[in-house]
């Protein structure tokens, strides 16, 4: 007596050839071979010559790097590769690891056309407001009471760094800094 299961193998075994003789149709294989989601030319551009490739800052999207200051930071580390946009695509998945990497890897073929293109991607799935503070997180600001002028500036530049779309010169920050000092403090600076 046979098995169960080798009797079933055996029907489906047989539906296959019938299908596969009658039909032509053969059954899809998988393919999971990584495809370039950039264009295969991107891959023919020579480096600068004597050019090293540089041990690149990691995104990993696990610190509080964000999109914005990890982009930044590698095109200054791409060096004379900068003046050439394939390649800068080429480098950009150097500077990824984690689940940065995984979503590289995970474009779909040919869906990326260029660095801005690719930038635009990235900045969409991995920015997350956390990172970017707002000029009303910055004006919300204020000295505690047991902290010192020191402590509280460094703190005012801390979160102003983290506001990238906040433009003010250096008087106006100053003076916003000011603003928000305790007021027994702001009484003995400005007498």
């Amino acid at each position: 007596m046979q098995p169960i299961g080798a009797n079933t193998d055996d029907i489906v075994n047989r539906m296959v050839d019938v299908i596969q003789n009658q039909f032509g149709l053969k059954p899809k294989e998988h393919s999971y071979m990584y495809r370039r989601p950039y264009p295969e030319w991107f891959d023919h551009v020579a480096l600068p010559p004597r050019y090293r490739v540089p041990a690149f800052s990691k995104f990993s999207n696990q610190d509080d790097v964000s999109t914005i200051e990890h982009v930044g930071r590698f095109l200054a580390q791409c060096g004379e590769a900068i003046c050439e946009e394939a390649l800068i695509v080429r480098l950009f998945p150097l500077s990824l690891s984690g689940s940065a990497f995984t979503w590289f890897a995970s474009l779909p073929p040919d869906s990326v056309s260029g660095w801005a293109n690719l930038e635009k991607k990235f900045h969409k799935y991995f920015f997350v407001g956390i990172h970017e503070m707002r000029l009303t997180d910055l004006i919300a600001l204020r000295q505690r009471n047991d902290e010192s002028v020191p402590d509280f500036i460094q703190r005012f530049r801390d979160i102003r760094s983290q506001c990238f779309s906040v433009s003010f010169s250096d008087g106006q920050l100053a003076e916003l800094a000011f603003l928000r000092l305790l007021p027994m403090i702001k009484e003995k600076f400005s007498s």
